[in-house]
């Protein structure tokens, strides 16, 4: 349920984030203002700011399932020598393990979002069909490591993100309970 509540605020960020980053850095790029305009006055809503809702829904309920399972199983592990009062690096491990686990269950659907949010026009048919087009071109075009495009940087880049994201919570929660006894 977290991640389709979340969809509706990352379809749009992410797909004039993707749009962007499209452009090749000639002086006729657009910026965000721009991007979101034109998405707007041409395709509307649906078919512009939210294209790659349904996508991205898709995306992140097995990504945000990766990351909380892979947190709490960790952080339970680690429970079991360290105790309840885990130190802070096994917090931090715990949260690279959510954050690796995040892309590595949703990574092919992130590259097959990115596609259909880049493309000039809006997709058709339904979701379950423009999403399994896509899935199909891009195997077609790069076979199965096509996929798996950027894999790499996405990795990196959620092992510091999600550790220091999921300590500071326990930390703070934990600090929380022992000051107002909750």
């Amino acid at each position: 349920m977290a991640g389709a509540a979340n969809a509706v605020l990352a379809s749009p960020v992410e797909m004039f984030k993707v749009r962007m980053q499209g452009q090749y850095g000639a002086a006729t790029d657009k910026r965000l203002r721009d991007v979101a305009r034109e998405m707007w006055t041409q395709w509307g809503f649906r078919n512009g700011i939210m294209r790659g809702y349904w996508i991205t829904v898709a995306r992140e309920i097995p990504a945000y399932a990766g990351f909380y399972t892979a947190f709490e199983f960790t952080k339970r592990e680690f429970a079991k020598t360290y105790g309840t009062q885990l130190p802070v690096w096994a917090l931090l491990a715990s949260g690279s393990t959510g954050g690796i686990a995040y892309w590595l269950a949703c990574y092919p659907l992130d590259v097959v979002k990115s596609r259909i949010q880049l493309r000039p026009i809006p997709p058709t048919g339904t979701p379950v069909q423009y999403i399994a087009h896509e899935l199909k071109a891009i195997v077609a075009e790069s076979g199965l490591p096509g996929l798996f495009r950027g894999l790499s940087p996405s990795l990196l880049r959620s092992i510091p993100s999600a550790a220091s994201t999921f300590a500071a919570f326990e930390l703070t929660r934990e600090y929380l309970a022992e000051v107002t006894g909750v």
